[in-house]
């Protein structure tokens, strides 16, 4: 069985020429991370936008005619599911989508996803997102939730044990916003995704930086005498 691994990304799944959703190379990493890559289930977690009935037929549009076994699991206006904690966990990989990462954390924790998910990943299963959906895996990062003015959250699911960062390269706020939290000491070590890049945590340590472009890239902020330092992380190119 594998052991516990988390693709966390600031972009996810691709978008054809009709506006329709595809599979991108990082949704692809994910699936092919998990125990059945070949015919893997996948549930999609769209909390953060308030499970919208589009993205779920976005979703089953993006599998369909593949060997992929897509489920979406809503919260909203109850769960479609009989039993969370079976569905998740019989899982190979479990995505969320971006969206209001706040209002995701509350709910999740009002209905106890917080701890069924830890345990689907620590049990093996492939835990991803984008956005919101890499975020709430880390202990917090800068989020609009709140607004258009950037708010710093602290409450993540902590299951990592650095802060997160996302769309550092699209969203010119984001990156100064950061560097003051991580050099207050508001948020740990973190770490940042320009879009088209994906932080691939093994346990609770990066082990891979992956890309699906060739001039985007990863970065680490830590705290060096009361200063945020900032170190480029070069990614693996995604062919």
């Amino acid at each position: 069985m594998p052991g516990p691994r988390i693709l966390a990304a600031s972009t996810g799944f691709g978008r054809n020429s009709r506006g329709d959703w595809t599979i991108s190379p990082l949704v692809r990493a994910a699936i092919d991370l998990s125990a059945h890559p070949r015919a893997p289930r996948l549930a999609y977690l769209g909390t953060a936008k308030g499970d919208q009935i589009q993205d779920a037929a976005m979703l089953y549009g993006a599998f369909a005619g593949t060997d992929v076994r897509a489920q979406v699991v809503a919260l909203l206006p109850q769960p479609n599911v009989d039993n969370l904690r079976e569905t998740l966990l019989s899982q190979d990989v479990i995505y969320v989508g971006g969206g209001s990462v706040a209002g995701l954390l509350a709910l999740w924790r009002l209905h106890g996803l917080d701890e069924i998910l830890r345990e689907a990943w620590q049990n093996g299963v492939v835990l991803t997102g984008a956005s919101a959906g890499s975020i709430c895996w880390h202990t917090g990062g800068p989020t609009d939730s709140f607004g258009p003015d950037l708010r710093v959250i602290t409450d993540g699911l902590g299951f990592l044990p650095f802060g997160n960062g996302v769309h550092y390269d699209s969203e010119p706020t984001r990156r100064p916003l950061l560097h003051a939290a991580v050099a207050s000491g508001e948020l740990p070590v973190s770490y940042a995704t320009d879009n088209g890049v994906a932080l691939l945590y093994e346990g609770t340590e990066l082990a891979d930086v992956l890309s699906e472009l060739d001039d985007a890239a990863a970065y680490r902020i830590e705290r060096v005498d009361g200063v945020a330092v900032e170190t480029r992380l070069p990614p693996r190119v995604l062919r």
